[in-house]
C-alpha cells in the first residue's frame, strides 16, 4: 500500500458501533481486525470512543503496540466518552469535520457492524470513491452476515438501474478480518469516474 503521505505509515479507517452488538462474534472480529492491522504495521483511524466495538478495537490495537488515532466531535464527548489512551485524539467541531479528517488520515476504509452512524460514514467514503474524490478501497466486514441485507439492497439497486455494476464492485465484502484488510490494502480502480445515482 502506498500511503498518500510518505512521511507516515499507512492507516486504515474503521467504522464501527459505539455498542458491542448482540453477538460475541462482533467483538471477536474487532479484535481480529486489530491483530491484523498491527501485524501489517498499519495504523488505525476510528471514531475515538472507548465503548462498544470502537473501544474493543482500539483497546486491542493498543494492547499489541499499534497506533490508534481517534476523531470525535465535541458534541459527542458526553454521549460517547473518548478513549484516553490513544496515540492521537482529535476533537473536532462537527460530524462533517470528523468524517473529513478520518478520510484525510486514512488510506482505505473497513466497516465493522454498527448502526446508522457507521452506515453514514461508510456510504460517504464509498460515494467519494465512486465519484473519484479519492481512490481508496472500502470493505464491509460481514460478520455473521450482519451486512447481508445491505449487500442484497445494493445488488437490487444495480438490477433497478440506480447503481452501475462497476460502482457496486467498489464496495468489497469479506467475512474474515485479515482478508478484508488485505483486499483494502491491495485495492485499485481505474481512474474512470461515474455519476452517482
Amino acid at each position: 500500500m502506498n500511503s498518500a503521505n510518505p512521511e507516515r505509515p499507512p492507516h486504515i479507517c474503521v467504522f464501527c458501533g459505539a455498542r458491542s452488538g448482540a453477538r460475541p462474534a462482533y467483538r471477536a472480529a474487532a479484535r481480529g481486525l486489530a491483530a491484523a492491522l498491527v501485524q501489517e504495521g498499519i495504523g488505525l483511524v476510528y471514531g475515538g470512543g472507548r465503548i462498544g466495538l470502537m473501544g474493543e478495537l482500539a483497546d486491542a490495537v493498543l494492547a499489541r503496540g499499534g497506533q490508534a488515532v481517534g476523531v470525535i466531535p465535541r458534541a459527542l464527548l458526553e454521549r460517547e466518552p473518548p478513549h484516553e489512551g490513544l496515540s492521537e485524539l482529535h476533537v473536532v467541531d462537527s460530524m462533517h469535520a470528523r468524517k473529513a479528517l478520518m478520510a484525510e488520515r486514512s488510506d482505505g476504509f473497513i466497516a465493522l457492524p454498527g448502526g446508522s452512524g457507521t452506515l453514514d460514514e461508510l456510504f460517504e467514503a464509498f460515494t467519494w470513491t465512486q465519484l473519484g474524490i479519492h481512490r481508496k478501497g472500502c470493505c464491509l466486514l460481514n460478520v455473521e452476515d450482519y451486512f447481508g441485507p445491505l449487500v442484497e439492497f445494493l445488488d437490487h439497486a444495480v438490477r433497478e438501474g440506480f447503481l452501475l455494476p462497476a460502482d457496486r464492485a467498489i464496495l468489497l465484502v469479506e467475512s474474515d478480518p485479515r482478508r478484508a484488510l488485505q483486499r483494502v490494502v491491495g485495492w485499485q480502480r481505474s481512474p474512470a469516474r461515474s455519476a452517482a445515482g
